[in-house]
């Protein structure tokens, strides 16, 4: 990886858990410029017109439907945002693409379909596909002619991306892969015209590798339409690869480093999910606020009364500090391109690093963003009462739809277990130094403690405290969980999973207290 040396961003990724970081750095939605404001709204405005109104429509699954809006959304540059100007795209930058597609995880199924085709559908090609196969494909998929699709999964393997089965064998012209294997749970399958498709060359676990595949493809085929709980607009389908002919220029990255594609798109995707689920957060709780004041009982709005307004105030909490972290995370990884972009990085480097550097980061708030949205759907529909269990009432939709978040872009309980070894991982490279802050805890417990309130004159000292004890805690929890089992520990999931739970809240705590400052500093 180049090195930084005009990264003003100091806070290396993980590195949130042992140093401190200011208000000054952190990076807050507040700060949305008149451009991507403008661009949030064209969002939200396409959506009010194009979705909202047919919202049944595309649950029913009208043929072609989702494939003319997201022709529209192409016409108005929504599938062009991450794509550079040279390839057809728009070039936007990282906070840009986080606050557009925050509105799209409003757009119930719909967004899912967008979502996957301009995420990990074209992102693969984009990140790590030849000059000549971004001119052949990036242009296509920025105007919508071509739509895209990601195969990772199998019946054999979810999480064990590298169980997979599905094989590829070099003819013996030396011109064409011949491909054999099926995937599931593949949304746009219905529709796509591109699949990112990941085999083991020869079946050997060593060369686990991508390629670009077309529907046109003789050998390649569909499964049924998969009947799904939530999110029943969206195409979900098996693909079949029977003696699939793919031509040896449509190898993605190299033989060998497929699951760095993969892991790398899944890393984007985490923060992806949690930055779209707020929009879907937002609208339910905008939706039950609407409601209650219209809702009355005893002749007095429900909104009135102090349950509902507890249970609004705990949604918009959640919201507003999961928002918090979220676009804390967003600014980083953002300040991280572009300092990558300014040494001279390559375009697959420069696009990839933020998301590879703050890998831990993300993987929280995959867990974060998806648990928030339950929270705020349920308590939504309960606002509702007897109505939100209407089919009529726009809570079912949402409730059904959410529950899908929990489960992609890797399960909340291994995203969970990631972030953990992910940050051991990290300590043992010497990336990050947890044990002089370590030592100095176990020190300081042999001493006087401090019983003191912190600053008088610090607005937040109660605050700070706190969220330094919490530190603290995690800290000596987790080395006294490493000394003890040592090699052992990665398989004391109970453990990893608290202990993920405690970095969550330490993470979402801080990018709190943060945004809380710079509003009281900036806006006083």
């Amino acid at each position: 990886m180049s090195t930084l040396t005009d990264n003003k961003q100091s806070l290396k990724g993980g590195e949130f858990i042992i140093k401190d970081t200011t208000w000054q750095e952190a990076y807050i939605p507040e700060e949305i410029t008149d451009e991507q404001r403008a661009m949030r709204d064209s969002a939200k405005d396409f959506i009010r017109t194009e979705i909202d109104p047919i919202l049944d429509r595309i649950d029913a699954q009208e043929e072609g439907l989702v494939v003319s809006l997201l022709d529209k959304a192409a016409e108005l540059g929504f599938l062009g945002l991450s794509i550079p100007e040279e390839y057809g795209g728009f070039g936007a930058d990282f906070n840009t693409i986080s606050y557009v597609f925050e509105v799209f995880g409003g757009a119930h199924a719909y967004s899912v379909a967008q979502g996957a085709h301009t995420g990990i559908g074209t992102m693969p090609i984009l990140y790590y596909g030849t000059d000549e196969q971004r001119a052949k494909y990036l242009p296509k998929l920025a105007s919508g002619e071509l739509k895209a699709a990601y195969c990772l999964t199998e019946p054999w393997s979810g999480s064990d991306a590298l169980g997979a089965r599905t094989k590829a064998v070099l003819n013996e012209e030396g011109t064409h892969y011949i491909i054999n294997g099926q995937k599931m749970w593949i949304t746009n399958a219905g529709f796509a015209d591109t699949f990112v498709v990941f085999t083991k060359i020869d079946g050997d676990d060593k060369k686990f590798t991508a390629f670009i595949l077309e529907k046109t493809m003789e050998g390649f085929s569909l499964g049924a339409e998969e009947k799904k709980m939530g999110i029943k607009g969206s195409s979900t389908r098996q693909v079949f690869m029977s003696n699939v002919k793919v031509p040896k220029e449509n190898l993605l990255g190299e033989i060998g480093k497929g699951h760095k594609i993969a892991f790398q798109i899944l890393n984007v995707g985490r923060f992806k999910l949690c930055n779209g689920v707020l929009g879907g957060a937002k609208r339910a709780l905008d939706q039950a606020v609407k409601y209650a004041n219209e809702r009355q009982q005893f002749k007095t709005p429900i909104s009135s009364f102090g349950a509902i307004k507890h249970k609004i105030a705990e949604m918009a909490i959640r919201l507003w500090t999961a928002e918090s972290a979220s676009y804390r995370t967003s600014g980083l990884i953002h300040d991280y391109e572009q300092a990558l972009h300014h040494s001279g990085a390559g375009l697959t480097e420069a696009l990839t690093g933020g998301a590879e550097e703050y890998q831990i980061e993300c993987a929280l708030l995959k867990v974060l963003g998806s648990e928030v949205l339950d929270f705020v759907v349920d308590e939504s529909l309960q606002v509702y009462g007897g109505m939100g269990f209407s089919e009529e009432a726009p809570m079912a939709r949402a409730y059904r739809d959410s529950r899908i978040n929990r489960i992609f872009e890797g399960t909340n309980e291994i995203n969970r277990m990631l972030s953990i070894d992910a940050l051991l991982k990290f300590a043992m490279k010497g990336k990050i130094d947890l044990l002089s802050p370590g030592m100095a805890i176990q020190k300081e417990l042999m001493s006087v403690p401090d019983f003191g309130a912190g600053d008088e004159n610090d607005f937040f000292a109660a605050e700070r405290k706190a969220l330094k004890n919490a530190k603290k805690a995690f800290l000596l929890v987790a080395g006294g969980a490493v000394q003890k089992l040592m090699q052992k520990l990665s398989s004391e999931q109970e453990i990893l999973m608290h202990a993920a739970d405690v970095l969550i809240d330490i993470y979402t705590m801080e990018s709190a207290l943060l945004r809380a400052e710079k509003l009281r500093n900036t806006y006083g």
